[in-house]
């Protein structure tokens, strides 16, 4: 649910998330929501051992936000390379403020990563990411 009161996460927030991927086909998700840190590494292994999938969200207003979600994934990579994950593009709703641009996240889809735009304010793209990230979960991948 988007605030305009923005708070970032501090620490670790979780929530639970419940899918339907179609006729006798549901999936609860616990969803940690992390933190964005310089010491990510710290945190990764701790919290996220025995993770099915997880996403990396940017910023589309700010293509820096895309270099840290990049370091975090080689990150990841490291430590959970069979997780299935995603890349979010936040902001859709700021379209004409975006300066991040496709080649941005080209070596995440070079490298299988699906990249999704979303809006945490109007909620475009957010059912549709956690139904795709759940799917890969669940071995389902659509391509």
């Amino acid at each position: 649910m988007f605030s305009a009161k923005y708070l970032s996460t501090v620490g670790v927030k979780v929530d639970k998330k419940l899918l339907s991927l179609g006729p006798g086909k549901e999936l609860m998700m616990m969803v940690w929501d992390l933190e964005g840190r310089d010491d990510y590494v710290s945190i990764a292994d701790s919290y996220l051992r025995g993770m099915s999938g997880f996403f990396l969200v940017a910023d589309g207003t700010r293509p820096e936000t895309i270099d840290d979600a990049r370091d975090i994934q080689r990150i990841m990579a490291g430590l959970f390379a069979e997780v299935p994950s995603a890349l979010l593009v936040n902001k859709a709703d700021l379209g004409a403020e975006w300066r991040a641009s496709e080649e941005d996240w080209a070596e995440f889809r070079a490298s299988g990563i699906e990249v999704l735009r979303t809006s945490a304010k109007d909620g475009s793209g957010v059912e549709e990411s956690f139904a795709t990230l759940g799917r890969k979960m669940m071995g389902e991948d659509e391509r």
